[in-house]
């Protein structure tokens, strides 16, 4: 006989096809945001996840909260990249490439824009993946450039900008069509952030707080 405690676990445990069903709405809305922008009809994310209308709004009761959801998991699983990257080689350097290029794949460009313009920036969960990822990379930069790996005049937001402009353009305007050049585009630039520096570049390094303040 199952006690009370085991039969309230139970109960409170997400059953594994609503955690699929889930998964497959936030994978759809990903995709669907990046071609055609955050004002996609949820009726046809619903289609593409291949799951009911009222499946999506049962774990999503509206749309900011799907936008919010999507741009989180984008931003851990990116983090993620770079986490797997420095515990599996040490190498400081190749976790910032490792992040760089899978911000890109993730189509972070297309889908940051969004978190001005649909929801709250301060939403708890918002905050909490936010600062997880740039307290990430900031210690990667930190380690690459106590290694020597990486020139000490880049900030944080250097990089930032940088991958939101090489990998653009922005949701819904043909930005499927420009994959080829990207990661091309992006490795030149990871190849700049070498040290030793060959050029001194202009102004200060951009942080993070810089560009909160654009």
């Amino acid at each position: 006989m199952q006690t009370a405690t085991a039969v309230q676990r139970k109960a409170s445990r997400p059953r594994a096809d609503a955690v699929r069903n889930r998964e497959r709405i936030v994978g759809a809305a990903r995709e669907m945001f990046v071609e055609h922008g955050p004002d996609v009809p949820l009726d046809d994310i619903a289609r593409r996840a291949g799951v009911g209308n009222a499946t999506v709004y049962r774990n999503f009761p509206d749309r900011d909260a799907l936008v919010r959801e999507v741009v989180c998991s984008v931003m851990d699983r990116t983090a993620r990249v770079a986490e797997e990257a420095l515990a599996e080689t040490g190498d400081a350097f190749a976790a910032l490439e490792g992040f760089v290029h899978a911000a890109a794949d993730e189509r972070i460009s297309a889908l940051c824009p969004m978190v001005s313009s649909t929801f709250d920036q301060d939403h708890p969960d918002l905050e909490a993946a936010r600062e997880r990822t740039e307290r990430l990379i900031t210690e990667v930069m930190d380690r690459a450039k106590v290694a020597g790996q990486l020139r000490p005049d880049v900030g944080v937001g250097d990089v930032t900008v940088a991958v939101a402009q090489l990998s653009r353009p922005p949701a819904g305007v043909g930005c499927l069509s420009v994959d080829r050049f990207v990661h091309r585009h992006l490795q030149l630039f990871l190849d700049g952030l070498r040290a030793p520096a060959r050029s001194v570049l202009p102004g200060t390094a951009a942080t993070l707080e810089d560009l909160r303040q654009v």
